[in-house]
């Protein structure tokens, strides 16, 4: 982990808001994953506990294999524990059904993947819907609602818009939004920036410092980028299904500071053209 970082206090004395609500948002008790392939069982988790209030910006790390994803998919109730509890808010949801998860992600979670998940062939607003029509929402409250939730991330004016129509940061504006439409707790973000270039990465943590800041939404990011777990207030490194390190960000990195300092992609692209017309002939 990078230097900028240093050692954790316990959440609950180290955060305002756990000491306003002594419940964490998310609690684990030793909680263990292990999957049988064949005659092979593998550790994804082994033994993990750990506390997240409400109102806390954490990004998980790691390398692959070390078992971030797998908690991710624990913590977003769309896998369980093996052994151990997982309380959401909390109630225990380890030992819920399939039916009984679903409906408390529908209700709680947002989750923003690295690889964008629209549908082509339908509009933004359309793609923001989605959820809340799983979720039984009548018609003119789904509209109204995914209107909002593309105004939260700037993209109000791209309603009518095709995913091939939108730039890729776009692309993960509308994810965004489809993770905001049924007013979440809690928002689980794989690898945000992962297919994205740079300014347009912190354009996203951007958003996401603001949903937690201004909303206060509970943001818990995947990253294996240690700049990009620069903008969290905290970061918790995995290594072979154990968690190694629970830190707090001494420097935090703040997006709407570092974004004025940035040239724009207009200016980039004329900066690419200045820099063709200079090189010499045949480099």
């Amino acid at each position: 982990m990078s230097d900028s970082l240093t050692a954790s206090k316990s959440p609950a004395s180290s955060s305002g808001s756990a000491a306003s609500n002594p419940v964490p948002t998310i609690r684990l008790e030793s909680v263990h994953k292990t999957y049988d392939l064949g005659e092979i069982q593998v550790h994804a988790l082994r033994g993990v506990s750990l506390s997240i209030f409400a109102g806390e910006f954490v990004a998980v790390m790691g390398a692959s294999g070390s078992g971030k994803s797998t908690l991710m998919n624990i913590l977003g109730c769309l896998d369980k524990p093996t052994r151990g509890q997982y309380f959401l808010d909390g109630r225990d949801v380890s030992g819920l059904t399939k039916t009984e998860l679903a409906k408390l992600r529908s209700h709680k979670i947002g989750f923003v993947f690295q690889q964008f998940n629209l549908l082509s062939r339908t509009s933004a607003l359309e793609n923001v819907e989605l959820p809340t029509i799983y979720a039984g929402i009548p018609i003119a409250e789904r509209e109204r609602r995914a209107e909002q939730a593309l105004e939260r991330v700037g993209l109000a004016d791209r309603a009518g818009h095709f995913p091939s129509q939108l730039s890729g940061g776009q692309q993960q504006r509308v994810a965004i939004a489809r993770a905001l439409v049924n007013n979440p707790s809690l928002l689980l973000a794989d690898e945000p920036t992962g297919n994205l270039d740079s300014r347009t990465s912190i354009e996203i943590m951007d958003i996401l410092q603001n949903l937690n800041s201004e909303h206060g939404l509970t943001v818990i990011i995947v990253t294996h980028e240690p700049d990009i777990a620069q903008y969290a207030k905290r970061a918790l490194e995995f290594r072979d299904g154990k968690m190694k390190k629970d830190v707090l960000i001494q420097r935090r990195l703040i997006a709407s500071e570092i974004l004025p300092t940035l040239p724009s992609i207009e200016d980039e692209d004329d900066l690419d053209a200045i820099a063709d017309r200079a090189a010499p002939s045949g480099s």
